[in-house]
């Protein structure tokens, strides 16, 4: 195991992972997840790739008694995850991220990750394009890129022995503001639930390969 890779991971088995995971809806409210696991469940999660590596992704991770009772109202239906889970990770998207650029490639040219001429290049390039993108042509960036981190967070999150649950039923317009963060720059993507199950989640059927692709 390299030293990256967290020491409370509980399997490397692809096929565990992928197989075994379900969406969970009740978990054991007595099982509580450490922020420092949380921290490397979050680093590792955010590994996954995004556009110019730009990382837009952003966390919002509900772990305490307060912060769940300030969340529930705002699920709708789908309290009963909000409030057993060891935590509810909200993933937005910064629409401000561009402010992250200079950061990003400065770094990758000091870690010896990027020639300074590719940085230079990219900056002249890429900075121009991201600075007249139209908002709702960088919101389907990012939305794509959060999509991915998204997956990958719940995928670790079955590395390290926990269950998850996507949630897209809540109240988008009012979760940034509840939580003090600017609406229009944060813009939320989904809640991700998290925990160890109370109730095993069910299996689902998968439509078959030969009906969801097209071979040319």
């Amino acid at each position: 195991m390299s030293t990256f890779q967290s020491t409370f991971q509980k399997t490397n088995d692809f096929n565990e992972i992928t197989y075994g995971r379900r969406s969970v809806k009740l978990y054991d409210p007595e099982v509580k997840i450490s922020r420092e696991e949380m921290t490397e469940i979050l680093a590792e999660a955010s590994r996954a790739p995004s556009s110019i590596n730009l990382q837009p992704w952003r966390f919002l991770v509900v772990d305490t008694a307060e912060g769940k009772e300030k969340l529930a109202p705002l699920a709708r239906f789908n309290q009963n995850q909000v409030l057993t889970s060891s935590a509810v990770i909200g993933v937005f998207v910064d629409m401000n991220n561009i402010e992250y650029m200079e950061e990003i490639f400065g770094k990758a040219v000091e870690l010896g990750y990027m020639p300074q001429e590719v940085k230079d290049m990219q900056l002249a390039k890429v900075m121009p394009y991201y600075k007249v993108m139209p908002e709702s042509a960088l919101r389907d960036v990012n939305l794509i890129d959060a999509g991915l981190v998204s997956m990958q967070l719940m995928l670790v999150a079955r590395a390290h022995g926990y269950d998850t649950n996507p949630i897209g039923g809540y109240e988008k317009d009012q979760i940034a503001e509840a939580f003090g963060m600017d609406k229009e720059r944060y813009q939320p993507v989904m809640l991700i639930s998290m925990g160890k199950s109370a109730k095993e989640g069910h299996p689902s059927y998968r439509l078959p390969v030969d009906t969801i692709t097209t071979w040319a």
